[in-house]
Protein backbone atom coordinates (compact mmCIF):
# COMPACT_ATOMS: atom_id res chain seq x y z
CA UNK A 1 0.00 0.00 0.00
CA UNK A 2 0.97 3.67 -0.16
CA UNK A 3 1.89 3.55 3.54
CA UNK A 4 4.08 0.50 2.97
CA UNK A 5 5.96 2.13 0.10
CA UNK A 6 6.48 5.35 2.07
CA UNK A 7 7.82 3.52 5.11
CA UNK A 8 10.08 1.26 3.07
CA UNK A 9 11.57 4.38 1.49
CA UNK A 10 12.42 5.62 4.99
CA UNK A 11 13.92 2.23 5.91
CA UNK A 12 16.27 2.41 2.94
CA UNK A 13 17.06 6.13 3.03
CA UNK A 14 17.31 6.53 6.81
CA UNK A 15 15.26 9.74 6.71
CA UNK A 16 12.43 9.12 9.18
CA UNK A 17 9.45 11.35 9.89
CA UNK A 18 6.31 10.89 11.99
CA UNK A 19 3.68 10.76 9.22
CA UNK A 20 3.84 6.98 9.61
CA UNK A 21 4.85 5.31 12.92
CA UNK A 22 8.61 5.77 13.48
CA UNK A 23 8.73 2.66 15.69
CA UNK A 24 7.75 0.51 12.71
CA UNK A 25 10.50 2.02 10.56
CA UNK A 26 13.11 1.47 13.30
CA UNK A 27 12.07 -2.16 13.79
CA UNK A 28 12.11 -2.63 10.01
CA UNK A 29 15.62 -1.18 9.84
CA UNK A 30 16.79 -3.71 12.44
CA UNK A 31 15.25 -6.57 10.44
CA UNK A 32 16.17 -5.23 6.99
CA UNK A 33 19.54 -7.09 6.82
CA UNK A 34 17.57 -10.34 7.02
CA UNK A 35 15.87 -9.65 3.70
CA UNK A 36 15.03 -6.89 1.28
CA UNK A 37 11.53 -5.69 0.58
CA UNK A 38 8.65 -6.39 2.92
CA UNK A 39 9.62 -9.98 3.80
CA UNK A 40 11.01 -9.43 7.35
CA UNK A 41 8.07 -7.34 8.54
CA UNK A 42 5.60 -9.66 6.83
CA UNK A 43 7.07 -12.62 8.70
CA UNK A 44 6.99 -10.66 11.98
CA UNK A 45 3.32 -9.67 11.81
CA UNK A 46 2.08 -13.04 10.52
CA UNK A 47 4.15 -14.92 13.12
CA UNK A 48 2.70 -12.80 15.94
CA UNK A 49 -0.82 -13.22 14.56
CA UNK A 50 -0.47 -17.01 14.21
CA UNK A 51 1.28 -17.36 17.57
CA UNK A 52 -1.47 -15.50 19.44
CA UNK A 53 -4.35 -17.37 17.86
CA UNK A 54 -2.57 -20.71 18.29
CA UNK A 55 -2.18 -20.02 22.02
CA UNK A 56 -5.89 -19.23 22.37
CA UNK A 57 -6.91 -22.36 20.45
CA UNK A 58 -4.57 -24.56 22.52
CA UNK A 59 -5.85 -23.05 25.78
CA UNK A 60 -9.46 -23.73 24.83
CA UNK A 61 -8.63 -27.31 23.83
CA UNK A 62 -7.00 -27.87 27.23
CA UNK A 63 -10.14 -26.51 28.89
CA UNK A 64 -12.19 -29.08 26.94
CA UNK A 65 -13.96 -26.48 24.84
CA UNK A 66 -13.37 -27.93 21.35
CA UNK A 67 -16.21 -26.02 19.65
CA UNK A 68 -14.85 -22.72 20.96
CA UNK A 69 -11.36 -23.73 19.82
CA UNK A 70 -12.66 -24.41 16.31
CA UNK A 71 -14.46 -21.05 16.39
CA UNK A 72 -11.21 -19.23 17.18
CA UNK A 73 -9.40 -21.11 14.39
CA UNK A 74 -12.14 -20.13 11.93
CA UNK A 75 -11.87 -16.51 13.09
CA UNK A 76 -8.10 -16.53 12.60
CA UNK A 77 -8.62 -17.81 9.04
CA UNK A 78 -11.30 -15.25 8.23
CA UNK A 79 -10.56 -14.14 4.65
CA UNK A 80 -10.84 -10.47 5.63
CA UNK A 81 -8.67 -10.63 8.76
CA UNK A 82 -6.08 -12.89 7.18
CA UNK A 83 -6.26 -10.90 3.94
CA UNK A 84 -5.12 -7.79 5.78
CA UNK A 85 -2.28 -9.75 7.36
CA UNK A 86 -0.90 -10.16 3.83
CA UNK A 87 -0.32 -6.40 3.74
CA UNK A 88 2.67 -4.95 5.58
CA UNK A 89 1.00 -1.95 7.16
CA UNK A 90 0.75 -0.48 10.65
CA UNK A 91 -2.78 -1.80 11.23
CA UNK A 92 -1.69 -5.39 10.59
CA UNK A 93 1.38 -4.87 12.76
CA UNK A 94 -0.83 -3.64 15.61
CA UNK A 95 -3.23 -6.53 15.12
CA UNK A 96 -0.44 -9.10 15.25
CA UNK A 97 1.08 -7.60 18.41
CA UNK A 98 -2.30 -7.39 20.18
CA UNK A 99 -3.34 -10.93 19.29
CA UNK A 100 0.02 -12.28 20.47
CA UNK A 101 -0.18 -10.35 23.76
CA UNK A 102 -3.76 -11.47 24.40
CA UNK A 103 -2.90 -15.07 23.50
CA UNK A 104 -0.15 -15.14 26.09
CA UNK A 105 -2.49 -13.87 28.80
CA UNK A 106 -5.26 -16.28 27.75
CA UNK A 107 -2.86 -19.24 27.90
CA UNK A 108 -2.28 -18.68 31.61
CA UNK A 109 -5.68 -17.22 32.57
CA UNK A 110 -7.79 -20.04 31.14
CA UNK A 111 -5.56 -22.61 32.86
CA UNK A 112 -5.80 -20.76 36.18
CA UNK A 113 -2.05 -20.29 36.33
CA UNK A 114 0.05 -17.31 37.38
CA UNK A 115 1.95 -15.72 34.49
CA UNK A 116 5.70 -16.23 34.43
CA UNK A 117 7.91 -13.10 34.52
CA UNK A 118 9.17 -13.73 30.98
CA UNK A 119 5.59 -13.93 29.68
CA UNK A 120 4.67 -10.72 31.52
CA UNK A 121 7.66 -8.97 29.94
CA UNK A 122 6.69 -10.25 26.49
CA UNK A 123 3.11 -9.00 26.91
CA UNK A 124 4.35 -5.60 28.07
CA UNK A 125 6.74 -5.32 25.10
CA UNK A 126 4.02 -6.29 22.63
CA UNK A 127 1.58 -3.77 24.11
CA UNK A 128 4.19 -1.00 23.98
CA UNK A 129 4.87 -1.79 20.32
CA UNK A 130 1.15 -1.90 19.54
CA UNK A 131 0.68 1.48 21.28
CA UNK A 132 3.43 3.17 19.27
CA UNK A 133 2.67 1.58 15.90
CA UNK A 134 -0.68 3.37 15.47
CA UNK A 135 -1.50 6.90 16.59
CA UNK A 136 -4.86 5.90 18.07
CA UNK A 137 -3.79 2.50 19.47
CA UNK A 138 -3.64 3.98 22.98
CA UNK A 139 -7.45 3.74 23.06
CA UNK A 140 -7.07 -0.03 22.66
CA UNK A 141 -4.00 -0.87 24.69
CA UNK A 142 -4.76 1.09 27.86
CA UNK A 143 -8.22 -0.38 28.58
CA UNK A 144 -7.04 -3.81 27.44
CA UNK A 145 -4.01 -3.76 29.77
CA UNK A 146 -5.85 -2.32 32.77
CA UNK A 147 -8.73 -4.79 32.61
CA UNK A 148 -6.42 -7.75 32.05
CA UNK A 149 -4.65 -6.92 35.31
CA UNK A 150 -6.03 -8.76 38.35
CA UNK A 151 -6.19 -5.49 40.32
CA UNK A 152 -7.77 -3.00 40.78
CA UNK A 153 -11.25 -4.47 40.32
CA UNK A 154 -13.05 -1.17 40.90
CA UNK A 155 -14.58 0.11 37.67
CA UNK A 156 -14.32 3.82 38.69
CA UNK A 157 -10.63 3.35 39.58
CA UNK A 158 -9.96 1.59 36.29
CA UNK A 159 -11.81 4.31 34.39
CA UNK A 160 -9.92 7.14 36.08
CA UNK A 161 -6.60 5.33 35.62
CA UNK A 162 -7.39 4.76 31.95
CA UNK A 163 -8.14 8.44 31.32
CA UNK A 164 -4.93 9.55 33.03
CA UNK A 165 -2.86 6.90 31.25
CA UNK A 166 -4.32 7.76 27.83
CA UNK A 167 -3.64 11.47 28.30
CA UNK A 168 -0.13 10.76 29.56
CA UNK A 169 0.71 8.49 26.63
CA UNK A 170 -0.71 10.98 24.12
CA UNK A 171 1.54 13.63 25.68
CA UNK A 172 4.64 11.43 25.81
CA UNK A 173 4.31 9.76 22.40
CA UNK A 174 5.63 12.75 20.40
CA UNK A 175 8.73 12.83 22.62
CA UNK A 176 9.30 9.12 22.01
CA UNK A 177 8.85 9.58 18.25
CA UNK A 178 11.01 12.68 17.90
CA UNK A 179 13.63 12.34 20.64
CA UNK A 180 14.03 8.62 21.27
CA UNK A 181 13.30 7.38 17.73
CA UNK A 182 14.74 10.42 15.96
CA UNK A 183 11.81 11.16 13.65
CA UNK A 184 11.30 14.55 12.03
CA UNK A 185 7.98 16.36 12.37
CA UNK A 186 5.84 16.00 9.25
CA UNK A 187 2.79 18.03 10.26
CA UNK A 188 0.60 14.92 10.45
CA UNK A 189 -0.95 16.16 13.72
CA UNK A 190 -2.43 19.10 11.83
CA UNK A 191 -4.68 16.88 9.70
CA UNK A 192 -7.30 16.48 12.44
CA UNK A 193 -7.95 20.19 13.07
CA UNK A 194 -7.78 20.93 9.34
CA UNK A 195 -10.46 18.32 8.65
CA UNK A 196 -12.78 19.57 11.37
CA UNK A 197 -12.17 23.29 10.79
CA UNK A 198 -12.93 23.01 7.08
CA UNK A 199 -16.18 21.14 7.81
CA UNK A 200 -17.31 23.81 10.29
CA UNK A 201 -16.27 26.66 8.00
CA UNK A 202 -18.29 25.48 4.99
CA UNK A 203 -21.43 24.91 7.11
CA UNK A 204 -21.50 28.26 8.96
CA UNK A 205 -21.27 31.97 8.13
CA UNK A 206 -17.96 32.10 10.04
CA UNK A 207 -15.10 30.92 7.77
CA UNK A 208 -12.29 31.30 10.32
CA UNK A 209 -9.44 30.42 10.17
CA UNK A 210 -10.06 30.32 6.40
CA UNK A 211 -10.81 33.46 4.45
CA UNK A 212 -14.17 33.80 2.70
CA UNK A 213 -12.44 33.23 -0.65
CA UNK A 214 -10.75 30.09 0.66
CA UNK A 215 -14.03 28.77 2.04
CA UNK A 216 -15.77 29.45 -1.28
CA UNK A 217 -13.06 27.55 -3.15
CA UNK A 218 -13.30 24.62 -0.72
CA UNK A 219 -17.06 24.47 -1.30
CA UNK A 220 -16.70 24.81 -5.07
CA UNK A 221 -14.18 21.98 -5.24
CA UNK A 222 -16.19 19.70 -2.91
CA UNK A 223 -13.24 19.23 -0.57
CA UNK A 224 -15.20 18.58 2.64
CA UNK A 225 -16.24 14.95 2.69
CA UNK A 226 -17.43 12.76 5.54
CA UNK A 227 -15.37 9.91 4.12
CA UNK A 228 -11.90 11.41 4.68
CA UNK A 229 -9.80 14.53 5.12
CA UNK A 230 -7.63 13.92 2.04
CA UNK A 231 -9.22 16.44 -0.38
CA UNK A 232 -8.30 19.23 2.05
CA UNK A 233 -4.60 18.47 1.62
CA UNK A 234 -4.49 16.87 -1.82
CA UNK A 235 -2.54 18.99 -4.34
CA UNK A 236 -5.11 18.23 -7.08
CA UNK A 237 -7.99 19.34 -4.86
CA UNK A 238 -7.70 21.89 -2.02
CA UNK A 239 -4.07 21.49 -0.97
CA UNK A 240 -3.03 24.87 -2.46
CA UNK A 241 -6.13 26.53 -0.99
CA UNK A 242 -5.55 25.24 2.55
CA UNK A 243 -1.76 25.70 2.50
CA UNK A 244 -1.88 29.05 4.29
CA UNK A 245 -3.90 27.70 7.20
CA UNK A 246 -1.90 24.46 7.27
CA UNK A 247 1.28 26.50 7.73
CA UNK A 248 0.01 27.91 11.04
CA UNK A 249 1.39 26.40 14.28
CA UNK A 250 -0.19 23.15 15.41
CA UNK A 251 -1.20 24.57 18.78
CA UNK A 252 -3.02 27.49 17.16
CA UNK A 253 -4.97 25.13 14.89
CA UNK A 254 -6.22 23.13 17.86
CA UNK A 255 -7.17 26.33 19.68
CA UNK A 256 -9.02 27.47 16.55
CA UNK A 257 -10.83 24.12 16.48
CA UNK A 258 -11.81 24.42 20.15
CA UNK A 259 -13.21 27.90 19.49
CA UNK A 260 -15.07 26.81 16.37
CA UNK A 261 -16.54 23.71 18.03
CA UNK A 262 -17.66 25.76 21.04
CA UNK A 263 -19.22 28.41 18.80
CA UNK A 264 -20.96 25.88 16.53
CA UNK A 265 -21.46 22.72 18.62
CA UNK A 266 -24.33 21.35 16.53
CA UNK A 267 -22.42 21.77 13.27
CA UNK A 268 -19.33 20.17 14.80
CA UNK A 269 -21.34 17.27 16.26
CA UNK A 270 -23.13 16.71 12.96
CA UNK A 271 -19.81 16.62 11.09
CA UNK A 272 -18.28 14.16 13.56
CA UNK A 273 -21.37 11.90 13.53
CA UNK A 274 -21.43 11.87 9.73
CA UNK A 275 -17.78 10.89 9.66
CA UNK A 276 -18.32 8.24 12.36
CA UNK A 277 -21.16 6.76 10.30
CA UNK A 278 -18.87 6.66 7.27
CA UNK A 279 -16.07 5.08 9.27
CA UNK A 280 -18.50 2.51 10.72
CA UNK A 281 -19.76 1.75 7.20
CA UNK A 282 -23.40 1.88 8.26
CA UNK A 283 -25.75 4.20 6.35
CA UNK A 284 -23.47 4.63 3.34
CA UNK A 285 -23.55 4.31 -0.42
CA UNK A 286 -22.48 1.05 -2.06
CA UNK A 287 -19.01 0.72 -3.53
CA UNK A 288 -17.03 2.87 -1.09
CA UNK A 289 -13.29 2.16 -1.42
CA UNK A 290 -10.78 1.15 1.26
CA UNK A 291 -12.83 -1.71 2.69
CA UNK A 292 -11.22 -4.91 1.41
CA UNK A 293 -7.52 -5.83 1.44
CA UNK A 294 -5.63 -5.01 -1.77
CA UNK A 295 -4.56 -7.64 -4.28
CA UNK A 296 -1.82 -5.70 -6.04
CA UNK A 297 1.04 -3.46 -5.03
CA UNK A 298 0.86 0.32 -5.18
CA UNK A 299 2.91 1.51 -8.19
CA UNK A 300 6.40 2.34 -6.91
CA UNK A 301 10.08 2.60 -7.78
CA UNK A 302 11.25 0.76 -4.66
CA UNK A 303 11.00 -2.71 -6.11
CA UNK A 304 7.97 -3.71 -4.02
CA UNK A 305 6.06 -5.87 -6.48
CA UNK A 306 2.70 -7.61 -6.39
CA UNK A 307 3.20 -11.14 -5.01
CA UNK A 308 3.28 -13.86 -7.66
CA UNK A 309 1.19 -16.35 -5.70
CA UNK A 310 -1.82 -17.65 -7.62
CA UNK A 311 -3.70 -18.10 -4.35
CA UNK A 312 -3.39 -14.48 -3.24
CA UNK A 313 -5.82 -12.78 -5.68
CA UNK A 314 -8.38 -15.55 -5.15
CA UNK A 315 -8.11 -15.19 -1.39
CA UNK A 316 -8.40 -11.42 -1.54
CA UNK A 317 -11.44 -11.75 -3.81
CA UNK A 318 -13.12 -13.88 -1.13
CA UNK A 319 -12.11 -11.27 1.46
CA UNK A 320 -13.78 -8.60 -0.68
CA UNK A 321 -17.01 -10.60 -0.67
CA UNK A 322 -16.87 -10.94 3.12
CA UNK A 323 -16.10 -7.23 3.52
CA UNK A 324 -19.18 -6.32 1.48
CA UNK A 325 -21.49 -8.22 3.84
CA UNK A 326 -22.57 -7.02 7.31
CA UNK A 327 -19.60 -9.04 8.65
CA UNK A 328 -17.40 -6.36 7.10
CA UNK A 329 -19.27 -3.41 8.63
CA UNK A 330 -17.59 -2.16 11.82
CA UNK A 331 -20.96 -0.94 13.12
CA UNK A 332 -22.18 -4.55 13.44
CA UNK A 333 -19.30 -5.44 15.74
CA UNK A 334 -19.62 -2.19 17.69
CA UNK A 335 -23.28 -2.93 18.45
CA UNK A 336 -22.44 -6.53 19.31
CA UNK A 337 -19.79 -5.31 21.77
CA UNK A 338 -22.32 -3.10 23.51
CA UNK A 339 -24.84 -5.92 23.73
CA UNK A 340 -22.31 -8.37 25.19
CA UNK A 341 -21.05 -6.06 27.93
CA UNK A 342 -23.65 -7.09 30.54
CA UNK A 343 -22.88 -10.80 30.07
CA UNK A 344 -19.13 -10.20 30.28
CA UNK A 345 -19.54 -8.02 33.37
CA UNK A 346 -21.57 -10.67 35.18
CA UNK A 347 -18.81 -13.21 34.48
CA UNK A 348 -15.87 -10.92 35.20
CA UNK A 349 -14.69 -13.12 38.11
CA UNK A 350 -14.47 -16.15 35.82
CA UNK A 351 -11.54 -16.81 33.50
CA UNK A 352 -13.58 -16.46 30.29
CA UNK A 353 -15.37 -13.33 31.47
CA UNK A 354 -12.16 -11.74 32.74
CA UNK A 355 -10.76 -12.12 29.22
CA UNK A 356 -13.91 -11.11 27.32
CA UNK A 357 -14.46 -7.89 29.28
CA UNK A 358 -11.07 -6.34 28.32
CA UNK A 359 -11.66 -7.32 24.69
CA UNK A 360 -15.04 -5.61 24.60
CA UNK A 361 -13.84 -2.53 26.48
CA UNK A 362 -10.82 -2.03 24.24
CA UNK A 363 -12.96 -2.39 21.11
CA UNK A 364 -15.61 0.04 22.35
CA UNK A 365 -13.16 2.68 23.55
CA UNK A 366 -11.45 2.64 20.17
CA UNK A 367 -14.76 2.90 18.30
CA UNK A 368 -15.88 5.73 20.58
CA UNK A 369 -12.60 7.58 19.94
CA UNK A 370 -13.51 7.84 16.25
CA UNK A 371 -16.29 10.23 17.25
CA UNK A 372 -13.60 12.81 18.05
CA UNK A 373 -10.27 11.64 16.62
CA UNK A 374 -10.45 10.27 13.09
CA UNK A 375 -9.87 11.65 9.61
CA UNK A 376 -10.50 8.65 7.32
CA UNK A 377 -12.91 5.74 6.91
CA UNK A 378 -10.59 2.83 6.07
CA UNK A 379 -11.96 -0.46 7.37
CA UNK A 380 -8.47 -1.61 8.36
CA UNK A 381 -8.66 0.81 11.29
CA UNK A 382 -11.34 -1.47 12.77
CA UNK A 383 -9.58 -4.83 12.48
CA UNK A 384 -8.97 -5.11 16.23
CA UNK A 385 -12.56 -4.31 17.30
CA UNK A 386 -13.85 -6.88 14.79
CA UNK A 387 -11.49 -9.60 16.02
CA UNK A 388 -11.85 -8.66 19.70
CA UNK A 389 -15.66 -8.74 19.68
CA UNK A 390 -15.69 -12.07 17.83
CA UNK A 391 -13.22 -13.51 20.35
CA UNK A 392 -15.41 -12.26 23.21
CA UNK A 393 -18.46 -14.00 21.71
CA UNK A 394 -16.52 -17.27 21.49
CA UNK A 395 -15.15 -17.02 25.03
CA UNK A 396 -18.60 -16.33 26.46
CA UNK A 397 -20.44 -18.84 24.27
CA UNK A 398 -20.44 -21.66 26.84
CA UNK A 399 -22.59 -19.65 29.27
CA UNK A 400 -23.80 -16.52 27.54
CA UNK A 401 -26.51 -16.05 30.20
CA UNK A 402 -28.41 -13.33 28.40
CA UNK A 403 -31.71 -12.46 29.98
CA UNK A 404 -34.82 -12.63 27.80
CA UNK A 405 -34.99 -8.86 27.33
CA UNK A 406 -31.27 -8.80 26.53
CA UNK A 407 -31.73 -11.44 23.82
CA UNK A 408 -34.52 -9.36 22.27
CA UNK A 409 -32.36 -6.22 22.52
CA UNK A 410 -29.41 -7.91 20.82
CA UNK A 411 -31.57 -9.31 18.02
CA UNK A 412 -33.38 -6.00 17.56
CA UNK A 413 -30.21 -3.90 17.53
CA UNK A 414 -28.44 -6.15 15.03
CA UNK A 415 -31.54 -6.32 12.83
CA UNK A 416 -31.85 -2.52 12.87
CA UNK A 417 -28.21 -2.12 11.89
CA UNK A 418 -28.46 -4.70 9.11
CA UNK A 419 -31.72 -3.36 7.68
CA UNK A 420 -30.48 0.23 7.76
CA UNK A 421 -27.18 -0.66 6.11
CA UNK A 422 -28.79 -2.77 3.40
CA UNK A 423 -31.45 -0.14 2.70
CA UNK A 424 -28.91 2.69 2.35
CA UNK A 425 -26.83 0.63 -0.05
CA UNK A 426 -29.93 -0.20 -2.08
CA UNK A 427 -31.23 3.37 -2.33
CA UNK A 428 -28.09 5.51 -2.62
CA UNK A 429 -26.15 5.81 -5.90
CA UNK A 430 -22.85 3.99 -6.17
CA UNK A 431 -19.88 5.81 -4.65
CA UNK A 432 -16.64 6.23 -6.61
CA UNK A 433 -14.62 3.08 -6.03
CA UNK A 434 -11.17 4.66 -6.39
CA UNK A 435 -9.14 7.06 -4.28
CA UNK A 436 -8.97 9.75 -6.97
CA UNK A 437 -12.65 9.31 -7.67
CA UNK A 438 -13.44 9.98 -4.03
CA UNK A 439 -11.10 13.01 -3.97
CA UNK A 440 -13.01 14.76 -6.74
CA UNK A 441 -16.54 13.47 -6.10
CA UNK A 442 -19.32 15.75 -4.92
CA UNK A 443 -19.26 16.48 -1.20
CA UNK A 444 -21.02 14.05 1.09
Amino acid sequence: MYDTVAQYGQVVSGGVDDWHPPIMVRVWQVLHPLGTGTAPMFVLQVALYAFGFALIVAALVREKRPIAAVGVAVLALSPMLLGWQMVVVKDAQMQGALVAAFGLVARYRLAGRRMQPLAVAAVALLLVYATLVRANAVFVTVPLALLLLPRPRSLPKNGATAVVAILLIIGVSPLIDHVLLGADQSGVAKTQPMFDLAAIAVATPDPRPFTRAERAAIIRRHCVKSFFWDPIGDPTACGPISARVHAEPQGKLYLDLARAAASHPIVYANHRLRHWNSSERWLVAPGLPDIDPPDEAEPNDAGLATPGSRLMPKWQAIAAVEAATPLGWPIVWTVLCLCLLPAAWRRREEAAGSLALPLLASALVLEASFLVISIASDTRYHLWPMAASALAVILLSDQLNLRRWERFAVAGALALVAIGGIASRAMLPDAPDTYQGMIHAASG
